[in-house]
């Protein structure tokens, strides 16, 4: 159904231009550089898919770490589809799994953002992707045919099997390569091996394909452990610290290392997908983020602090804090990188995971994601809202419900700390759908509570502004859902 509108090998260099008096001119918005660097015109009208935790369609068929999500967490998670909002502008389209709170998206546009037109399928299920939804409604897949012949191209979060059924059902263009190419350069195999290519410094470990390479890196890592270290086992296609164990002592090790072969024996396969690293001592994460254009060309977007706890991604602050040095040491990287990753047949957006050492040093690598980024989404509001002199804070606030939480009762909470209009400071909502996601259906156990997720990007003029805004926030949130709500 439609919702109403609310409004070569070798890396090319993307370079700013003077203008007549000799001056750089300011880079174009984000969005328009994408459209530009991936369709060849700045206007070309996109229907955004926020396929979030595409990694698992890749993971089908691979042998690696067991990856545990309940129910909830899945129904929350896949309504990160609403990030897709921020990203699109006004000549667009965006599938979402349900319409979103109509308040909210007056908060965005009462900010300046150009909202698309939202289209959802007349039937969800909290526990498959919004992809899924929409090949599961003829009306839908049929209204993405005509937005096929008008000229739109198909954006979604990530490129895999089920989106490529999508593409072919509605004439959809898409704007990634194949879906096996994305596979191919989302594996935290490949993000190792293209480290190594382009010698850029990674923490030690072992790219495992195989049941006799896995031998060899628990190996290696026993030898770690005994030195006093520790090292991680990563799925090759976990993804915010699902599939990421964190080892300490040689029988968890050995427990894993079963793990993993077992699930291989019992689909009669020696192939496993698992990588093993020592883990590192750090003072900073770090996420870097580039555009590498169909023509190869590589243009280095931005570098945010990043927030993590255990190998799960929290968040992103800005500025990040590093020396001219290490900022220039990840715009290298992001070339090398681009013009491997074009190389290999990929265009799009690149999110790069690095770390700051304790004595300064960089891992310009950790991890590879070919595909939007959580900071992909928040890039527009950088350009639109934010601009350069201030700093900035992503995060969620999680929440335990009883009843589902409008917008409008939240805004009244939250009063003053909402970001409005020309204000220096204040929350914007960013997804406010993983608010309600895994609230039960109607006529559920009175007095069941479920958790929900409010996301934001804190906006202040100081860190220590940005602090006391963040804590306040989160006060009135935990008043607002731990009285006697009623739904009004």
């Amino acid at each position: 159904m439609t919702l109403p509108a609310t409004s070569g090998h070798a890396a090319r260099t993307a370079e700013d231009g003077p203008d007549h008096r000799g001056r750089p001119e300011p880079p174009a918005p984000f969005t328009r550089r994408l459209r530009t660097a991936l369709t060849g015109g700045a206007d070309t009208p996109l229907v955004h898919l926020g396929n979030f935790e595409v990694e698992e369609q890749w993971a089908v068929g691979e042998h690696g770490l067991p990856r545990l999500r309940f129910a909830a967490g899945r129904a929350i998670v896949y309504r990160l589809d609403q990030f897709a909002l921020l990203l699109a502008g006004g000549a667009d389209h965006v599938v979402l799994k349900t319409a979103p709170d109509p308040d909210h998206l007056g908060h965005l546009s009462g900010l300046g953002l150009d909202l698309p037109t939202v289209l959802a399928p007349a039937r969800q299920r909290p526990e498959r992707t919004v992809t899924l939804d929409v090949l599961d409604d003829p009306a839908l897949l049929a209204e993405l045919g005509r937005l096929a012949a008008a000229g739109h191209r198909l954006l979604p979060h990530g490129f895999s099997r089920p989106e490529e059924r999508l593409a072919e059902r509605t004439s959809l263009r898409p704007l990634p390569p194949a879906a096996a190419v994305c596979k191919a350069v989302n594996s935290k195999i490949y993000s190792r091996r293209a480290a190594e290519t382009a010698g850029l410094r990674q923490p030690a470990g072992r790219a495992c394909e195989t049941l006799a390479e896995l031998a060899d890196a628990v190996a290696w890592a026993r030898t770690v452990l005994a030195s006093g270290g520790r090292v991680v086992v990563k799925d090759a296609f976990g993804v915010s610290g699902s599939g990421l164990a964190v080892v300490a002592e040689e029988r968890r090790l050995d427990r894993l290392h079963r793990m993993v072969a077992d699930r291989a024996a019992a689909a009669g396969s020696e192939r496993v997908a698992v990588v093993v690293e020592e883990w590192v001592a750090k003072s900073t994460d770090l996420n870097y983020h580039f555009t590498v254009a169909r023509d190869g060309t590589v243009r280095f977007d931005f570098v945010r602090e990043a927030l993590t706890r255990d190998g799960v991604h929290l968040g992103h602050r800005t500025p990040a804090r590093l020396t001219a040095a290490q900022h220039t040491g990840l715009a290298e990287a992001a070339q090398r990188l681009g013009a491997l990753l074009h190389a290999d047949g990929y265009h799009g957006v690149v999110g790069v995971d690095a770390l700051v050492q304790p004595d300064g040093s960089l891992h310009q690598v950790i991890e590879i994601n070919a595909r939007n980024n959580m900071s992909t989404y928040h890039a527009p509001l950088h350009d639109l809202i934010v601009g350069p002199d201030r700093t900035t804070l992503t995060r969620h606030y999680p929440l335990r419900l009883r009843t589902p939480l409008r917008f409008a009762e939240l805004r009244d909470a939250l009063g003053g700390l909402l970001l409005t209009p020309g204000a220096p400071a204040g929350l914007l909502v960013t997804n406010h759908a993983t608010v309600n996601a895994a609230a039960p259906p109607e006529g559920g156990p009175p007095g069941s509570s479920f958790d929900g997720r409010l996301y934001g990007l804190v906006v202040a003029d100081t860190a220590e502004r940005l602090a006391a805004i963040d804590t306040e926030i989160a006060a009135r949130l935990h008043a607002l859902t731990s009285g006697d709500r009623r739904d009004t």
